[in-house]
């Protein structure tokens, strides 16, 4: 699953628009999981609470951005959603970087006692932060990496899975590397963690989406453009390394 860095300049409208668009797509073939957060609670239980109504099977909820809560706020903020909507399964969504605010493994801990809360993705890029979220909370709450290049050393940790970017040219490839490394089969892991990681890092030369989105139209995908303030093209330098990385990979 992805979200593809657009929906910040998406009006509401347009996202629950989107939200039944893709549930039209896939027509339960997969779950589908709707990006309803905010940095005001009460939009995002408004948010949350109208793509419930719709059908979809989870919602995203990322930590509140620019206001800086502390964590007893972060706390208040995402127990009060996940209340408001209980019976829709709820994951959080931790990327201080693009934040500011790091939702610590303790905070984390306290909201996976809140039934609904049932995952985190953890885009920290910290393992050292993974492993405490891990330890603070019962074998059954989903821990899932945010890093596609994080992903085999969060599985050794407890981990489940990646809400990934690099899925779009290499889902299978994924696949098969969770499947391995889930069946003991560590080594075979390992070599494809290896052999992709120089698109996990090609992927993110520049701000994302930029880049995955370059990479599909290499591919021939119409994925239409970015909004700003992204740049919908990344320059040649990029598109250059992109192309080699993705040749070396056999994606053409």
């Amino acid at each position: 699953m992805w979200n593809d860095g657009r929906v910040a300049t998406l009006t509401w409208d347009e996202e629950f628009e989107l939200f039944q668009v893709v549930k039209a797509a896939v027509s339960g073939k997969a779950k589908v999981m709707a990006g309803t957060g905010s940095n005001s609670t009460q939009e995002a239980i408004a948010a949350t609470q109208k793509a419930a109504r719709m059908g979809v099977d989870g919602s995203l909820q990322v930590v509140p951005y620019y206001n800086k809560p502390p964590q007893s706020g972060l706390y208040q903020h995402f127990k009060t959603i996940a209340e408001a909507s209980p019976d829709l399964p709820i994951m959080l969504y931790n990327v201080p970087g693009r934040t500011s605010q790091n939702l610590l493994p303790e905070t984390v801990a306290r909201l996976a006692e809140v039934p609904n809360i049932v995952a985190v993705k953890e885009a920290s890029g910290n393992l050292d932060q993974a492993t405490q979220i891990r330890q603070l909370t019962p074998s059954e709450f989903g821990i899932y990496s945010g890093d596609d290049s994080l992903t085999l050393p969060m599985l050794a940790i407890g981990g489940r899975g990646v809400v990934s970017v690099a899925s779009h040219l290499v889902g299978l490839q994924l696949q098969q590397m969770i499947q391995s490394f889930e069946s003991g089969q560590v080594q075979t892991a390992t070599q494809i963690h290896l052999k992709l990681f120089p698109l996990f890092k090609a992927l993110f030369v520049t701000t994302n989406p930029i880049p995955v989105k370059a990479a599909l139209k290499l591919q021939g995908w119409e994925v239409g453009s970015l909004r700003l303030p992204l740049l919908s093209e990344p320059d040649e330098a990029v598109r250059d390394r992109l192309r080699h990385v993705m040749s070396e990979l056999d994606l053409f």
